[in-house]
């Protein structure tokens, strides 16, 4: 057995699928799949904006290939043609990125202690109650959480033909989660802490019941602290991430994370070197959940 980097981490003859992968967190996970060999599909609801992203790629790199495809993650319909389109072009995927997602209703009074609407507890209660609405919670659960559970559902089929490719590689769906699905405080919005904390425990069951109903296929999520993405206009300076961490504390390295540190993790766990990995959250965060309250 080769220890070789370019064996250990190589993606030649892989299809892949990154949900929202025209921008920000999702195409630095593409860039780098692709970077390792891969084919991969990146799907969103603009296709202009893929269409870009693929062709500033292909137009550059020789090795791997991204592929735009315009799919709506909360819409069965256009899961299924999109499902249907990469089954007649590919028949099988080896990697699932579920990465679409937004941030959904904010309360940014939470981060203003001098903010009135934090008077008392019937002004906090009532001011939280006003702000949001059970639409704008029901919108956010149908991206950051229902989508998982139907794409994955959907591409189970042909991710598990392509665990019949390689004697001991077995696919891989990969959610990207949070640190806010983890952490004890709400950054300034519940709703899309606890739909990411829901993401996370979705992605253990789904490991698990697949792994009881003996499907080849395994299931980990990708938990990123700050990194830069549309949500956060894709750059934040080290000045700048705190503010946006709205963390109690810190974060121990006063730096957002890199694509470089996203794509790495990304390429581990789509590759023979994670093939161990099953059920598993890899937080990368550097250290915010090692210094503020959380459930790890």
């Amino acid at each position: 057995m080769s220890y070789q980097p370019q064996t250990l981490f190589d993606l030649s003859n892989r299809v892949a699928v990154v949900t929202g992968g025209g921008t920000g967190i999702g195409l630095s996970i593409a860039q780098g799949l692709a970077a390792s060999g891969a084919k991969v599909y990146i799907t969103g609801r603009r296709l202009d904006v893929l269409k870009k992203t693929a062709d500033s790629w292909n137009e550059q790199h020789s090795v791997g290939k991204i592929v735009p495809l315009q799919m709506d993650v909360t819409d069965k319909e256009s899961i299924t043609s999109g499902k249907k389109l990469i089954e007649e072009q590919e028949g099988k995927i080896h990697v699932l990125v579920n990465n679409a997602g937004q941030v959904g209703p904010t309360s940014p009074f939470l981060g203003d202690p001098s903010a009135p609407q934090l008077k008392d507890a019937e002004t906090l209660g009532q001011a939280l109650f006003d702000n949001e609405t059970f639409g704008q919670w029901a919108d956010l659960y149908r991206i950051n959480t229902f989508s998982l559970f139907f794409v994955t559902t959907a591409f189970l089929g042909l991710l598990d033909k392509g665990s019949q490719d390689t004697p001991g590689y077995t696919s891989v769906v990969i959610n990207v989660t949070s640190i806010s699905g983890v952490i004890k405080v709400a950054q300034e919005h519940f709703a899309y802490n606890s739909a990411k904390a829901a993401a996370s425990h979705l992605t253990k069951m789904l490991a698990t019941e697949f792994a009881l109903k003996k499907v080849k296929v395994r299931v980990n999520a990708i938990a990123p602290g700050v990194y830069a993405s549309e949500m956060t206009h894709d750059y934040i300076s080290p000045e700048q991430v705190d503010k946006v961490g709205k963390g109690l504390q810190p974060v121990p390295a006063a730096r957002a994370g890199t694509g470089q540190e996203m794509a790495g993790t990304a390429i581990y766990l789509a590759s023979l070197s994670g093939g161990y990995m099953n059920g598993q959250e890899i937080i990368i965060d550097g250290g915010y959940t090692s210094v503020n309250p959380s459930v790890v």
